[in-house]
């Protein structure tokens, strides 16, 4: 169980960096301002937090079903 949920926390990240490697790629195409890559980049870490914090919560719950039984 704890590694599916570091295989999901790894996934998570690897959203967030793609998602940061393309705002970057939009800001230096003038796309974007900074001022809007820098929101964005919050809220994709707020999100990135977020989805992390649940697959924890996921997991503590799992270990203790697990052990229940």
């Amino acid at each position: 169980m704890r590694q599916l949920a570091e295989d999901g926390r790894i996934a998570v990240r690897n959203v967030r960096r793609d998602v940061m490697h393309h705002l970057k790629e939009l800001v230096d195409k003038g796309e974007v301002g900074s001022d809007e890559e820098h929101r964005a980049e919050e809220r994709v870490q707020k999100l990135t937090d977020e989805h992390t914090h649940t697959i924890d919560e996921l997991l503590k719950k799992k270990e203790a079903e697990i052990l229940e039984v």
